[in-house]
């Protein structure tokens, strides 16, 4: 692990479906983040399509709409600290509440949800597919774990990332 790691933690107000207006919010992130040294820039869950989004992920063609929004995000963000910000993926008939990292112009990471909440406002079970039990991805030599919000809170989630390698552990809420 290295000696220093420097994280930025965007604490910002999506506005539900406001594509253009929420991957404007990580740009500012993103030059803030750069502006200070970090290494990474970490947005909260869903960002980009706003938390909760609802239904609204149910629709393919603003789930891809998000895609290609977070994939020029990582064109955007190429030259500066790496960029976790969430949003669904639809991939193989599924849909997931995942956590993008966004690295060197590319995507270079997916982390997709495995624990989801059905309690009071919370729908995700009828909204998305459960993911795996994912592993750590390294920024800048640090293996960083991502359990997502409600993840943390299951200790297979964090046991797991522990046991592959995860240095510390980021996560992000909605």
């Amino acid at each position: 692990m290295t000696n220093r790691f420097r994280l930025t933690l965007a604490q910002m107000n999506p506005t539900v479906g406001d594509l253009d207006g929420n991957a404007d919010k990580v740009r500012a992130a993103f030059s803030a983040g750069k502006a200070a040294g970090a290494d990474m820039v970490a947005m909260p869950e869903m960002f980009l399509a706003g938390y909760q989004a609802q239904d609204l992920v149910l629709k393919p063609a603003f789930v891809a709409d998000v895609r290609q929004h977070i994939e020029q995000l990582a064109l955007d963000c190429a030259d500066g600290p790496a960029v976790g910000v969430g949003g669904p993926l639809a991939e193989q008939g599924q849909l997931f509440n995942a956590y993008f990292i966004l690295q060197a112009g590319k995507i270079s990471a997916i982390v997709r949800k495995h624990d989801l909440p059905n309690t009071h406002v919370f729908d995700e079970r009828r909204l998305f597919d459960q993911g795996p039990l994912s592993g750590p991805y390294s920024v800048n030599g640090v293996r960083i774990g991502t359990p997502i919000c409600e993840d943390a809170w299951h200790e297979e989630v964090c046991e797991a990332l522990a046991e592959s390698g995860a240095e510390i552990l980021l996560v992000p809420n909605g």
